[in-house]
């Protein structure tokens, strides 16, 4: 039994062979039907005659529907204006599983395709995207591995939040209030005082009510931290592991990015090293293509969109003003008043797919920074207590996979590079 995509030979021409898969394209003339098979691989058309198969078999084609589950016997046989040159001219055709009125069609709305995403699944544009995924999710682990990183796993349950209170989802857990996580970041910070470097790749969730293209209410979220990194070390890294993934995505997946009418070229002109601009520096840029910004305006979607429409490639922003950034982010000794971070912003409007920066290391400041924001150190205890036993300089980040294969993928909105997209609206399926 072969793949789809091991038929397609020209060593296999005039050869029998048999496969399986599913019925994506169908239609009848005269005596003979024409079909196009998928499987996991590819498509082939399929030409059943009913003068060269059982006449039980021809009445099973001819009675088959979009999306019945097949398993055919043939010759393969070469032509050019079959799909992709090949087709299979059958000797036996069997249906394993019937499917009677599909209900995707090409007329149907995208909110009727997000009703039915288990069953949108199967098609084309979905199959190249979730090709795209598996291979970003497999050469991110290979990265890290390759830089000596380990893997570690932190609890999904939390009780203090790290963005912010205000994107929380809050959950009962046995009379107490927990929370789904917005980051691991903390927990990989103690995980740095044994391992060094380390990372993980796991869903975050943040409740924010927006309806913006890039976001989701839950996400994969690669993160990681590492001891004796600072700011430059972290984002000589990340642009590293971001110019290795494309360059996979590139090797295994072009026939996807060109079914998907990516411009390859885009990704293949990306070289490092990335582009560094002042957060000053972007306030101006934007203000210069028309937004209504000031210095100490926090980037959103729609700024972001702006002023990265015309960047050639991704363009780290660093030295954000401290009041606009988390407390846990360490001040730029230079000029307190900004902070050692970063955001990664990719181009053509896609915007933000990584913030990171350097950790406070020490206590003292640490302790003012929290009480400065008016929180209550005694919810971060453990993470206080890292600063008081052996604490060392430190940074770390936390990518938006699904906002990186947004964009590898060149997609209109993020809900089509997740296989079920979790929005303020939708919850099904």
């Amino acid at each position: 039994m072969l793949k789809i995509s091991e038929i397609m030979k020209d060593s296999l021409v005039d050869k029998e062979v048999e496969t399986r898969g599913w019925i994506y394209r169908w239609r009848e003339s005269g005596k003979i039907i024409f079909i196009v098979l998928r499987d996991s691989t590819d498509i082939i058309q399929v030409i059943i005659s009913a003068d060269n198969v059982p006449p039980e078999d021809f009445k099973a084609a001819k009675e088959s529907g979009i999306e019945s589950s097949v398993i055919i016997k043939g010759i393969v046989r070469k032509d050019s204006r079959a799909p992709n040159g090949y087709e299979i001219l059958a000797k036996n055709f069997k249906i394993v599983g019937p499917s009677i009125n599909f209900p995707i069609s090409k007329d149907k709305s995208d909110e009727f395709l997000l009703d039915n995403r288990h069953l949108w699944l199967r098609s084309r544009e979905m199959t190249a995207t979730l090709k795209i995924r598996s291979t970003v999710f497999e050469s991110l682990h290979e990265f890290f591995k390759n830089e000596s990183y380990y893997e570690v796993q932190a609890p999904m349950f939390v009780s203090s939040a790290v963005e912010g209170g205000s994107t929380l989802f809050e959950v009962p857990y046995f009379g107490k209030k927990a929370y789904l996580t917005q980051s691991s970041q903390f927990y990989l910070e103690t995980f740095i005082f044994t391992l060094e470097n380390v990372y993980t790749i796991a869903p975050s969730f943040r409740a924010e009510k927006s309806r913006t293209r890039r976001h989701l209410t839950e996400f994969w979220h690669c993160e990681a931290e590492a001891a004796w990194l600072s700011n430059e070390d972290m984002m000589a890294f990340e642009e590293k592991m971001i110019y290795y993934v494309i360059q996979s995505v590139l090797e295994n997946n072009r026939k996807e990015l060109l079914f998907l009418k990516r411009d390859v070229e885009k990704l293949e002109s990306i070289k490092l090293p990335f582009k560094r601009m002042e957060y000053a520096d972007v306030i101006k840029l934007g203000q210069n293509v028309g937004l209504d910004i000031d210095y100490g305006t926090d980037l959103g979607a729609d700024e972001e969109h702006e002023i990265t429409k015309n960047f050639d490639g991704p363009t780290f922003i660093v030295h954000f003003p401290k009041e606009i950034k988390a407390f846990y982010h360490r001040p730029d000794p230079q000029n307190p008043a900004l902070v050692l971070n970063h955001d990664l912003l990719a181009p053509e409007g896609y915007g933000e797919i990584i913030g990171g920066g350097e950790r406070i290391y020490d206590l003292n400041e640490l302790l003012r920074r929290i009480e400065e924001e008016h929180l209550n150190a005694e919810e971060y205890y453990w993470y206080i207590d890292l600063r008081k036993y052996g604490s060392v300089p430190h940074s770390g980040f936390g990518l938006g996979i699904d906002r990186f294969i947004w964009w590898i993928a060149g997609l209109e909105h993020i809900k089509y590079a997740v296989p079920y997209p979790r929005n303020v609206r939708r919850l099904i399926p």
